[in-house]
């Protein structure tokens, strides 16, 4: 293992973690509200929020199997990575230019920029058994998920200071945020640095053209679904993971821009996001333990009857203290959710088809949190108040536990060993 390429690629996820926590959970949907859609109904600005992000999620499961396929096959994901990073980068950069009233400008950047920071994570996540050998991914990916909250943080942290106390250096509220947004693509940039001068790609040779890459990837993606059915544990795994996946995804995109909505202040959103960054750490950890002594399925369980909870708060939410509440208690739950349903869905893949269902896992995880914001802004707007919106998350909790109730892990590790092949 060559620690300085592990070292270099660590630092891509503190690199684009910046655009996560700013521009997806906590200053951009803010802003969204207050500035960009002022034009708008408090209500009808989270409504379009909601859109805004399913659209991304559209658009990004139309291209996952086609960006996946080519970073398997054409040897070209360094240039691929580049070139989603640097869009990445301009679209933060150009979020400096919206001002008040210019929300489709808004929509239209982040919709560019989600998809750019999505995309660049397929091939960045493709590079991991280039630079690691088998028994030490765990450990590497591990520390790059890690320094991806920090990096999130830390720059977090730095606009925070920057947007509440704009007097301090000479700006506006509004300038301070739009400096924010830039700081996000400089950022970016900076520390992408280290990835590109010294992770080397391992050079393939491909016939086949992007087109055909594309046609192939897409029949692979159709070929999996035919097969889920000859796995009835795996696929009911699959199916409660769409609906609380979606639930917990709608929560992260959606929270900000709701408290907001009710009249939270901007200094505590981003605080209590703030503090979720680094409460999430331990509690990953924590129920991974948990997850030892109670069993992984028990253990999932109880987290997403927490979101449930999560839910019910944000219903009845009045005060910053029940944001700081609903944050806290998203930090505790939120890794620790996404673990272990990676650990229970690596118990029932089929024996040595990992790649071609952890890439549909991969792809079903983007196609369900369509979803979820897209029912959140409609409830919202159909009743006139965006407290339904959050309820109407409730619905894909249920289900998911209901579903994950009886799911026998046992038996699904039973289907998964026969020695089933495609058709």
């Amino acid at each position: 293992m060559d620690k300085k390429s592990v070292r270099a690629w660590i630092w891509y996820d503190w690199a684009n973690s910046a655009f996560a926590t700013t521009m997806i959970a906590a200053v951009m949907p803010i802003f969204f509200s207050d500035v960009a859609a002022k034009s708008l109904s408090k209500n009808t600005a989270t409504a379009y929020w909601g859109y805004t992000e399913s659209i991304s999620l559209v658009l990004l499961v139309i291209l996952s199997p086609i960006l996946g396929s080519i970073a398997d096959k054409a040897g070209k994901k360094k240039q691929f990575l580049r070139f989603f990073t640097y869009v990445g980068i301009a679209s933060s950069l150009l979020m400096a230019t919206i001002g008040e009233g210019e929300w489709m400008w808004a929509v239209a950047l982040v919709i560019v920029g989600t998809l750019a920071f999505a995309s660049s994570n397929i091939f960045y996540d493709a590079f991991l058994p280039e630079i690691a050998d088998e028994k030490d991914r765990d450990m590497v990916s591990s520390r790059g998920y890690a320094f991806g909250y920090i990096g999130g943080g830390v720059i977090l942290a730095l606009q925070l200071v920057l947007i509440q106390q704009p007097a301090w250096f000479g700006l506006t509220t509004v300038l301070a945020t739009q400096i924010s947004f830039a700081s996000v693509g400089v950022w970016w940039f900076l520390f992408s640095i280290p990835l590109f001068r010294h992770v080397k790609e391992t050079p393939k040779k491909t016939n086949e053209s992007l087109l055909k890459l594309s046609k192939s990837s897409i029949r692979q993606v159709v070929q999996t679904i035919k097969q889920l059915p000859k796995y009835p544990e795996l696929l009911r795994f699959l199916i409660a993971f769409w609906f609380f996946n979606d639930g917990i995804n709608t929560i992260i995109k959606m929270a900000t821009i709701y408290g907001r909505e009710i009249g939270i202040e901007t200094s505590d959103l981003i605080l209590a996001l703030l503090i979720t960054q680094f409460v999430g750490l331990p509690f990953t950890l924590l129920f991974g333990k948990f997850a030892g002594w109670f069993g992984s399925k028990r253990t999932l369980i109880i987290t997403i009857i927490i979101y449930l909870f999560i839910v019910l708060l944000g219903y009845w939410m009045t005060t910053s203290f029940h944001f700081y509440a609903l944050a806290i208690l998203v930090g505790i739950v939120q890794g620790g959710s996404q673990a272990l349903s990676r650990s229970i869905y690596s118990q029932l893949v089929p024996a040595g088809r990992n790649a071609e269902f952890f890439g549909f896992y991969g792809l079903s995880g983007k196609f369900s949190a369509i979803f979820g914001p897209f029912v959140f802004g409609l409830a919202g707007q159909l009743t006139g108040s965006s407290r339904f919106g959050i309820l109407s998350l409730a619905i894909f909790f249920l289900i998911g536990i209901a579903l994950l109730w009886k799911l026998n892990i046992d038996k699904g590790k039973q289907e998964a060993s026969r020695d089933i092949h495609p058709q």
